[in-house]
């Protein structure tokens, strides 16, 4: 390795490094603006100046010049101290002194490096520029007379989220940032921009006024919005949940998050359930614990086990699943499902339902194949990570399913089932691309395994995985994209009909049951049912509109729970607040009723129930282990089921990204996106 100093310090660095690299190496804080690690090197802030020899007696960019063996780097000399003072001199020409009242105080690049680097005085005396609040839609607030152009924006819009709709316009004093045509953003990711903005020119909308940071309390947890688990922060305050921030994980989000996981918050708030409900009379009652319990447990013990039916959300915890499975197997109920929208998934080996290449681990393949899936609007920090390695020229990717702009190039072979059973004897550049691929992956979506077809078509998918040697030794391709975050802890503790159970779809039918419960099942439609509906959830949303009776549960900020995302990964997530009124945790719910139903369930506390959730499937106590990342063999070839392949196109499974859970369609931001991305309306400059 090359060798290097660093203020007299001798530092090894990896070629390709720059200057700004070597020095954090070594430990010294470089200051910076418009540099970010994951963006392309601008160079336009100049606020990383350092000194190098042997070169020019001036300072240089740090995060532009490239290392070289036998340099000399210096971060303190008179020299770089004097040329910084400057260049935060020049920054602050135009900056307006609106600190108190902006949304960035507090948590400020500019704030801090001024007081690090800055002067104490300033020799413009000219008056300021004043610069256009630009309209960014429902989620972004511009103050652009606070821009020092670093194009942070700029970069992450185009590079990342692979949707230029921000860019620099003019030259020198009057260049501004705006929105192509003065449009709204659009991107999935774009609130992402909020946090890279050094200064207070992009600020969240939504949060605007609200508080200072040092008033939040912060709690480290996952996100459920989809089924990636996303590591976020959760700043709240009081009994008030008001923003979600993304914390860094390499080996899921790295840093970012979706402007759903960020701002579906204000969901929280409203349209709760926060007491227990009963119908009386064809109208939903308020009614005490104790009385709905009754009702509960007089409906149950009047009804035989086989007419008593249970269907799982996607929202929820493993904890909630655990106890509903243990309290309604006592009771001899075979009919469960923690597949709302009928997956054709659950009966196979564990890595038959994983994205077994891991979410990191994905960037490895050299070709890869979507079928019925858009990862973009069902896992956009997913997408970015194809982006990436499209945009590097690393892989070739192919789709069967919708056609629709995922942000990069892809070979397009096929709608629906002919394209997928005759993959292997089409001979196109893709896949012979395919063919000889050294490390294949089939990305396998809900639009593919949810259909009346579904057995037949993972079949289809499955012959295609054998064909082109997806799973082999030290590698497995085979990924399964789910959508719903509690979806593969149900199928990992067996949340599936018994011999002889229903599934969810044919519970729902009519005369199917007598008695259904639904755990936070929202997305499945229950209207025809005849059976005695008990809803436990969070939101008055479909599930709680046709039930008989209501138990209040915890939003997923307002308990401690277990979650297992699309690759397999255990995540703890943390309580933030408390429950709404008197709204309990799920598992306490469930614990509290099995005792009225004469099936006391064997645990007190959180403590027990996840013992006993680790003793009866061990792969929940692997906190944080993606599976993946010790590829394991199995025979892809006997997934699926008999039957005819229809001759249907795969359809999305999602078509309103902002709407897809209770909390979202209760978030009055989530809405106003909706209307933004539809058409249905148009953001105005404020």
């Amino acid at each position: 390795m090359a060798t290097a100093k660093v203020n007299g310090v001798e530092v090894e660095f990896e070629p390709g490094m720059t200057v700004l690299q070597v020095a954090e190496l070594a430990g010294e804080e470089i200051p910076r603006f418009c540099y970010h690690e994951r963006l392309s090197i601008a160079g336009n802030c100049r606020m990383c100046l350092v000194e190098v020899k042997p070169g020019p007696p001036k300072p240089q960019a740090s995060c532009a010049l490239p290392a070289a063996e036998g340099q000399e780097i210096f971060t303190k000399t008179p020299m770089v101290k004097k040329a910084r003072e400057g260049v935060m001199e020049f920054l602050l020409i135009n900056h307006p002194l609106d600190c108190p009242i902006c949304d960035q105080g507090g948590e400020c690049d500019l704030q801090d490096q001024a007081m690090g680097y800055g002067r104490d005085d300033s020799r413009y005396e000219e008056n300021k520029r004043a610069v256009e609040e630009k309209a960014m839609g429902p989620l972004i607030k511009t103050v652009m007379t606070r821009c020092i152009q670093c194009t942070r924006c700029v970069r992450f819009i185009t590079e990342v989220a692979g949707s230029p709709e921000i860019g620099l316009i003019s030259r020198g004093e009057d260049v501004e940032i705006m929105t192509y045509l003065g449009a709204a953003v659009t991107s999935e990711l774009s609130a992402n921009v909020i946090d890279l903005c050094p200064v207070g020119a992009l600020t969240s909308k939504p949060y605007a006024f609200e508080a200072r940071p040092w008033e939040l309390k912060k709690t480290e947890s996952i996100d459920v919005m989809d089924a990636l688990g996303s590591a976020i922060r959760v700043d709240s305050r009081a009994a008030a949940v008001l923003r979600v921030l993304p914390r860094v994980n390499e080996d899921v989000n790295e840093e970012w998050i979706s402007d759903k996981t960020r701002y579906a918050v204000d969901g929280l708030q409203r349209q709760r359930l926060d007491r227990p409900y009963v119908r009386i009379g064809g109208r939903l009652q308020p009614a005490t614990w104790g009385q709905a319990f009754a009702a509960v447990a007089e409906k149950i013990k009047a009804t035989a086990p086989e007419r008593i039916g249970v269907i799982a959300g996607d929202l929820q915890d493993a904890e909630s699943l655990k106890a509903t499975k243990d309290l309604f197997t006592a009771l001899g109920v075979k009919n469960l499902d923690a597949r709302q929208d009928g997956v054709a998934l659950g009966d196979g080996p564990r890595e038959s339902w994983l994205f077994n290449s891991t979410i990191a681990g994905i960037e490895n393949a050299d070709v890869i194949l979507l079928v019925g899936t858009n990862p973009r609007v069902e896992a956009p920090v997913l997408n970015t990570r194809l982006r990436k390695q499209w945009l590097a020229g690393k892989v070739r990717i192919g789709l069967i399913g919708e056609q629709g702009d995922l942000t990069y190039e892809y070979d397009y072979l096929g709608a629906g089932t002919k394209s997928l059973s005759g993959l292997a004897k089409s001979k196109s550049d893709f896949v012979t691309a395919l063919k000889n691929a050294e490390r294949p992956a089939i990305i396998i979506g809900q639009g593919a395994l949810t259909r009346a077809d579904s057995a037949a078509v993972l079949k289809a998918a499955a012959g295609v995985a054998k064909t082109f040697n997806v799973v082999k030794s030290g590698w497995n391709g085979w990924n399964v994209l789910h959508t719903a975050a509690s979806r593969v802890a149900g199928l990992d503790m067996g949340f599936v009909p018994g011999e002889g159970g229903l599934t969810a779809g044919q519970m729902l039918k009519p005369g199917a049951l007598d008695v259904l419960f639904l755990l936070g099942a929202d997305e499945c439609e229950t209207a025809a049912s005849d059976a005695f509906k008990i809803y436990l959830g969070t939101h008055g949303d479909a599930g709680a509109h046709k039930a008989d009776v209501i138990l209040p549960g915890a939003a997923y900020t307002e308990k401690n729970g277990l979650y297992v995302n699309t690759e397999g990964r255990v995540q703890m997530g943390e309580r933030a607040v408390f429950p709404k009124g008197e709204a309990k945790e799920d598992w306490s719910i469930l614990r509290a009723l099995s005792e009225i139903l004469g099936h006391k369930l064997p645990y007190d506390s959180l403590d027990q129930l996840r013992a006993r959730l680790f003793a009866d499937h061990p792969t929940f106590g692997q906190i944080d282990f993606a599976p993946g990342t010790i590829p394991t063999a199995f025979d892809v070839a006997a997934l699926g089921g008999a039957g005819e392949l229809a001759d249907t196109p795969f359809e999305n499974a999602i078509k309103a990204f902002h709407l897809t859970n209770p909390i979202a369609r209760a978030s009055v931001t989530m809405a106003e996106c909706a209307a933004v991305t539809s058409g249905a309306a148009k953001i105005a400059a404020e």
